[in-house]
């Protein structure tokens, strides 16, 4: 009787172990079909173009003939070459970089906690004010900005200043050598509020509004305070991907140099690692050369991501010994 019992306990275990494998083929079949299309897109418009930019980056290619190989030379080229590069392209970058992604960064979260703070009618009108421009760069750009930057006196801001009594003549202040790289970062600042700020309005208006109760009860008696204290902490996966969109955007916008003053600009003094992308791939026709830019750029990108995840990422306080400890 004992024995078979024991069989027919085996052959329940070998039926069910084989239903549970049939399951997770079904499953892992359904999870490829939903995955498949997304897969596809980004096999087809990111991973496969960002292999061939780094196989060109190892040869000589105009575009026109076959590849030739050479390879380190274009990054040799980079770094002992390319004078540009050096003293104009990579410290404009950075300073655009720095300023653009954590002076967005910064203005992205204040004025989204500033907007949570509004009724839903005029937090929705304002967010939709501030959103814009992130989608509307290149139109207002031909419109707006270079109305306001023109160089002659019907310019609004050389009409500006010589009204108050600042300047006796109009400046040319898109070929001003001193003055390009300051506008650029002024509009990068002005059209930073993009997906990373409505993801932060996101975070704020799904904090545990009991927190902010319990924090009262506990001595936090100012709004200053709640956002330290309560909001920042509840929100950081929306900061991290936030930072990580500023910190893009910031090194791929190169789109207002080339609207505004054309490209290379006057004496590269706005000229951005973008701009020298496509200055070299589709003025110069260089795409080896400028495959070998693009793959430095996005190094950079990964470096400053890295850092951000670093900074914003929860990190266990026990480390990974303790959470094995615990475990057992």
């Amino acid at each position: 009787m004992d024995i078979q019992t024991n069989t027919a306990a085996a052959s329940r275990a070998v039926t069910k172990k084989k239903r549970n494998k049939i399951s997770r083929r079904e499953n892992n079949w359904h999870g490829w079909v939903f995955i498949g299309p997304y897969a596809l897109i980004f096999s087809v418009f990111i991973l496969i173009p960002v292999i061939l930019a780094a196989i060109l980056s190892f040869t000589n290619f105009n575009a026109i003939q076959f590849p030739e190989f050479i390879g380190f030379l274009n990054y040799i080229t980079i770094l002992t070459n390319d004078a540009e590069f050096m003293k104009y392209v990579l410290p404009n970058t950075v300073v655009y970089a720095v300023v653009v992604g954590i002076g967005g960064y910064v203005l992205s979260f204040l004025l989204a906690w500033a907007l949570c703070n509004l009724t839903k009618p005029v937090r929705t009108f304002f967010a939709l004010v501030l959103y814009s421009p992130s989608m509307t760069t290149g139109v207002a750009m031909t419109v707006l900005w270079k109305v306001i930057f023109s160089g002659d006196q019907t310019g609004l801001l050389n009409s500006w200043l010589m009204s108050l009594g600042v300047i006796t003549e109009p400046v040319i202040w898109l070929t001003d050598v001193r003055f390009l790289l300051p506008i650029v970062i002024i509009i990068g600042l002005w059209s930073s509020m993009g997906i990373g700020f409505l993801s932060m309005i996101a975070g704020i208006l799904n904090t545990d509004a009991t927190l902010y109760e319990a924090a009262s009860i506990d001595g936090v008696s100012s709004r200053f305070q709640e956002m330290f204290y309560i909001t920042i902490p509840q929100m950081k996966p929306q900061m991290l991907f936030a930072a990580v969109m500023s910190i893009v955007g910031a090194f791929q916008n190169g789109m207002i140099t080339s609207m505004l003053v054309g490209n290379p600009s006057p004496g590269y003094a706005s000229q951005l690692l973008v701009n020298h992308i496509e200055d070299y791939g589709f003025l110069r026709y260089e795409m080896g050369y400028a495959a070998a830019v693009s793959v430095v750029l996005l190094l950079i990108v990964q470096l400053f991501s890295k850092g951000a995840n670093v900074l914003l990422t929860d990190k266990d306080p026990y480390g990974k010994k303790g959470a094995e400890t615990d475990g057992e």
